[in-house]
Parts: C-alpha cells; structure tokens; sequence
C-alpha cells in the first residue's frame, strides 16, 4: 500500500520531521508570505530555514547520517537563497537556474549555481545525494518531466524531494490572490487592469494548473524509485491526515511535498 494512503504521522521517514511540525511553526511560515514580493531576503531566509530543517530531518531519518558532506542539488534555486543555510550543516549546495534574472535577484549569486532547465537538467545520471525542489512545479509546463529529470540525477538511495503550490490552495494564484478562483486566465487579466501590469507569475505561460491528485497519480508510475511520504509542507503535523481525502486536500493541503528513496 502506497505510504500517501496511511496516516502520513505513521510514514517512518515523517517521524523525525514530524516533531518540529508544530503549530507555531505553521503559524511563523504564514506570516513571512506576506513579503514575498517586498522584502524577499526575509521571505525566501524563512523558507531557506524550514527548507534545510524539511531535508535534513528527511535525510537523517533515512540514512542515520546528517547532511554533512552530502551533495544538494536545488532545481529552481533562483540565486541561492538556501545556499547559508545549507552550508551551517556542511552539504555542498548547488542551485540550476534557467532564467538569468532570477539567478541573480536581490544581488546574490550562488558560488556553485548553474544555469539549466529542470526539464533537461545538465547534470550526470546518479550525481547528487539529495535533489529538491521548493515551490517550481506549478512554474513549468510539464512538472512531471522534471520530477524525472530530479530522480535520474539522484545517486540510489538518495532523495528526492518535491515540494509544490496546489491550484486550488489558497495560494494557487500566487499574487493574484484568491482571483483564481474564478479561473487563471480571467485572474490574470484583473490583476493586469488594477495594477497596469501583468503577474510576474502569468496563468498558461509562468504559472500552471497542478493539484495533489496530479502528484500523486504520478508517484504510482514511477519507477526506480519508491515513495516513502506525501504531505501538506507548511501544516503542523496534527493536520497531516487531509492529503488522504480527495477534494479536501486540494483546497486545504496548500503545498505538498513528495518524497522519494532512489533505488
């Protein structure tokens, strides 16, 4: 039985993460979204410490180690914001960046960042120990495809994490606010009319339709690799439970994350 189908608190690889999965941690996270788009160093410095918290706690849950050492490949990275954070704990950490503006906002560059697609990552079969992904799926056309492209490039018996907006969350829309709900394209145009501009994340062209139900049909056709837990990222674990009922998940779940062990 796949691990999603059980209560997620019960997954062997949540056990760790699931002690820091507090409400106040929730509640903390909330808060920073607010400055996304004002005052992202502080946006994307929470979500960098959640993120390494997230991993390490997934990493050493599965191989009894710390990251220390361990090679961390982050597809969609933008200019490293989780570059710091990562190295506290001793992993080399590598973001791929296709867009160039966004590899060096907010005046930061990566010291190991590569400019590539997650489609069609540049990097060797089986190179890195951990390969992530923070809130990009919903950004790219075929985020399956790149959920492949992040496994192949996983060494056996490391971990993949993908981790991804749902459309009909709350914040599916991104900036557009609770807009989409009326549909992407009808939320683009108002935001355009009242703000004489366009969403930096623009519905069918930057910003795609994903829902739990997409990642999770597509965890039971992968093969080489197995799923060990599905479940709401920013949730505190108490909550964890709606990413077993459909419907529900998809407006309450938020974010979902999927892990994988290569094989």
């Amino acid at each position: 039985m796949p691990t999603w189908r059980s209560p997620a608190g019960r997954s062997p690889a949540l056990r760790r993460f699931a002690e820091s999965a507090t409400l106040g941690r929730s509640v903390d996270l909330l808060s920073q979204f607010r400055f996304e788009q004002t005052d992202p160093a502080r946006f994307y410095g929470a979500v960098a410490r959640d993120t390494v918290d997230l991993t390490n706690a997934l990493w050493t849950q599965s191989t009894g180690t710390d990251l220390r050492d361990a090679l961390v490949l982050d597809v969609g990275g933008g200019p490293g914001y989780f570059e710091d954070a990562f190295a506290e704990l001793g992993a080399t950490y590598i973001p791929v960046e296709p867009d160039p503006a966004e590899a060096h906002a907010a005046g930061l560059t990566a010291t190991r960042g590569i400019r590539g697609s997650g489609l069609a990552l540049p990097v060797a079969d089986g190179a890195v120990d951990v390969c992530l992904s923070s809130n990009v799926a919903e950004h790219v056309p075929d985020p399956w495809a790149m959920g492949a492209e992040m496994l192949r490039v996983t060494r056996p018996g490391g971990l993949m994490i993908l981790s991804y907006t749902l459309w009909y969350g709350p914040f599916g829309g991104h900036e557009m606010g609770l807009t989409h709900y009326a549909g992407g394209a009808r939320a683009a145009r108002w935001y355009a009319r009242r703000h004489g501009r366009p969403p930096k994340n623009l519905y069918g062209t930057s910003l795609f339709k994903v829902t739990a139900a997409d990642g999770l049909r597509w965890a039971q056709t992968v093969t080489g690799a197995h799923l060990v837990a599905a479940f709401p990222r920013y949730h505190p674990a108490w909550a964890w439970w709606i990413v077993r009922i459909p419907g529900l998940r998809e407006l309450l779940a938020s974010n979902l994350v999927l892990v994988f062990v290569k094989e």
